[in-house]
């Protein structure tokens, strides 16, 4: 899937039932707490924290719950990049380009 059929696909679900979008501020609000969701996996996965019963959903395989996060995060996004009219396509690409040149040359450095 192309982050274009992405955002129609978010589009389409939210049309057909969802109904609406949520305000540009409670979406803004769901994508801090679902970054702090991915956080604590992240932090009990790979950090210092040991999870508690009921920290991770699927303790076997955490990977799993950290493709769960990043979906959750996704969707906020492209939520509220339709609502204001952003062609995540076209802003990666300039992303991607800015990075290019003004970055090029800032991690040739011996200390990294």
């Amino acid at each position: 899937m192309t982050i274009s059929e992405a955002q129609k696909a978010v589009d389409k679900w939210i049309q057909e039932i969802g109904k609406r979008y949520f305000s540009p501020l409670t979406n803004m609000a769901l994508l801090t707490e679902e970054t702090g969701e991915l956080a604590r996996v992240i932090a009990r996965t790979y950090g210092d924290q040991v999870p508690k019963e009921g920290d991770l959903r699927h303790p076997e395989n955490s990977k799993e719950d950290i493709a769960e996060e990043l979906a959750d995060i996704l969707w906020v996004v492209l939520c509220l990049a339709n609502q204001t009219g952003i062609d995540l396509t076209s802003a990666l690409e300039a992303s991607l380009k800015k990075k290019y040149t003004r970055d090029k040359n800032r991690f040739n450095s011996p200390e990294l």
